[in-house]
């Protein structure tokens, strides 16, 4: 089981280029990794420590505020 500590929400990233984000998003907080998604796409609903999902739109600007999960 992964650690949840560290930073676990970028609201300052809505707006930002989906790459540039997750970027941040791993440098920030080493423990996770971004995985970009993008909206519509379907994904598990199972909660992880160790993963941020960066939702983009089709330009790959980020739509929704990363956080863990």
């Amino acid at each position: 089981m992964s650690d949840c500590s560290g930073k676990s929400s970028w609201p300052e990233l809505v707006g930002v280029n989906g790459e540039a984000a997750a970027a941040i998003i791993v440098k920030e907080n080493p423990k996770v990794g971004a995985v970009i998604v993008k909206e519509g796409m379907m994904v598990t609903m199972d909660f992880r420590c160790d993963r941020v999902r960066v939702w983009v739109d089709k330009y790959g600007i980020v739509k929704r505020k990363p956080q863990i999960g």
